[in-house]
């Protein structure tokens, strides 16, 4: 059982490099007595565990390249999304039936245990399929000496059917945490802005996956002719909104042509606040201080479009603001690569759109292994960025313009509490952001706007509107 089981030496778990990785991706070759599906799903966990990469970028590659389809796919899928989901409490599993710590097993290890206890506990797969091939994996991985320790925890976790009840700790919101996989903290931010009675609700949804939301871009295609092509359903709330039950939307000829793009609902109705807002003697002259990947850019571009308005988007990052150029080609918006805190731009904007760098909370289920990847102390720092950034916004803004803050965060310490500041220290004026999204109710008794997967289908997006004071 020892060698399952890594030396203090070893170099396995450094992140492995570009070219090597590509390297494996070519070489690919199925291993006996183990399905493709499943491989698939073990070689994603590696590369999120070593190589720090992303499920939903890394999984449809290796599908595509693997030419993994249907019902396999649907497989690797399930079982990449749902390890991932969940690993923080395979991981207490692991650890309560491992006489060692987590910290001591081999990250190859790990990963096909983490993949053979999902199976396991959450799914219908019989328990010698889910036994035998995570030992299979960790041979095949070079792991030979740690067959019988692989064997030896997922066996103990076949015979403790109450695994999961005693694992469950004893306060109730570390009990809603630890029964739909959060980590406790999260659980408590939502808490904080919840009603008791949705704290599980809202967490469940978290860890449902979420339709796909498709915007027709204005001045191209209406959401009932996008509908019609696709065989969607026009939105809610949104006016260019359209669900998919799922598929690849990259694959759909109205987004090869640019006509439509993925965009999550909430994030669709932040980019229209920000036009729809009362402006007096707009000029159109309007401004995203922070619009990477460039989502909400090219709604409100195309928007721009039709007004005969202007759009100025600043990004820090040279990759994101690469990622922006082609979102907004053809669209009236100058990109400028610089800290939004200072971008140099003439002030006197009649819009501005900060969509502030965040924790990303409200939008957890999109990447099931965001939610192990953050920490509490982290919003200390972007809490700190998220107030220089709204002082630039509000210096920027003309007097009588608009800014409109949004995050992808529930949590109070980002959306309330840096609006609240901006009042108290910056004289800023909070007007009603209710009015700004009709028809969609339950949003939140302050000025602003919070919306919930579990309420609106939407990710937990929230927008406030303020004026200079």
């Amino acid at each position: 059982m020892s060698g399952g089981f890594r030396s203090r030496s070893r170099g396995s778990d450094k992140p492995a490099p570009k070219k090597q990785v590509k390297r494996r991706e070519e070489q690919f070759r199925p291993v006996p007595g183990i399905d493709a599906a499943r491989q698939t799903a073990y070689d994603t966990l590696r590369r999120v565990s070593s190589d720090d990469a992303y499920a939903n970028l890394t999984l449809p590659g290796l599908l595509k390249q693997r030419r993994i389809t249907e019902r396999d796919a649907a497989f690797a899928t399930e079982l990449t999304y749902g390890t991932l989901r969940v690993s923080g409490v395979l991981d207490a599993v692991i650890a309560e039936c491992s006489s060692r710590p987590l910290s001591d097993i081999a990250p190859e290890v790990l990963d096909a245990l983490r993949l053979g206890a999902y199976q396991l506990l959450y799914t219908r797969v019989e328990d010698h399929a889910a036994v035998d091939t995570s030992v299979r994996l960790v041979e095949a991985a070079g792991m030979e000496h740690a067959k019988g320790f692989t064997n030896g925890i997922l066996r103990t976790i076949t015979r403790s059917p109450d695994l999961l009840e005693k694992l469950t700790p004893a306060d109730p919101i570390a009990a809603a945490a630890f029964q739909t996989a959060h980590p406790t903290w999260i659980a408590e931010s939502f808490f904080q802005v919840l009603p008791a009675d949705e704290l599980l609700p809202a967490l469940e949804a978290d860890s449902e996956r979420p339709k796909v939301h498709l915007v027709a871009r204005p001045g191209e295609i209406s959401a009932e002719e996008l509908a019609l092509s696709v065989g969607g359903d026009e939105g809610q709330y949104s006016p260019y909104a359209v669900y998919l039950d799922g598929g690849d939307p990259g694959q759909l000829e109205p987004v090869r042509d640019r006509l439509a793009g993925v965009q999550d609902e909430g994030s669709q109705l932040i980019a229209r606040a920000v036009v729809e807002a009362p402006v007096a003697d707009d000029q159109g002259r309007w401004l995203d201080l922070a619009a990477g990947p460039g989502g909400k850019a090219a709604l409100m571009g195309s928007l721009a479009r039709i007004d005969g308005a202007h759009i100025d988007a600043v990004e820090i990052s040279e990759h994101r603001a690469e990622l922006i150029r082609k979102s907004v080609v053809g669209l009236p918006v100058t990109i400028h690569v610089a800290d939004g805190r200072d971008p140099g731009l003439e002030p006197g904007f009649d819009r501005v759109l900060l969509d502030a760098p965040c924790s990303g909370l409200g939008a957890l289920r999109r990447r099931p292994e965001a939610r192990w990847r953050k920490t509490d102390a982290a919003l200390a720092s972007l809490n700190v960025l998220q107030f220089e950034l709204l002082r630039s916004a509000l210096s920027l803004v003309k007097p009588g313009g608009v800014v409109v803050y949004s995050t992808c965060s529930p949590d109070v310490r980002e959306t309330r509490g840096v609006v609240d500041r901006a009042v108290r220290e910056l004289g800023a004026v909070e007007e009603d952001a209710h009015a700004l999204v009709p028809g969609m109710s339950d949003t939140g008794e302050e000025l602003s706007v919070q919306m919930w997967p579990h309420r609106h289908g939407t990710d937990a997006m929230f927008f406030a509107v303020l004026r200079r004071g």
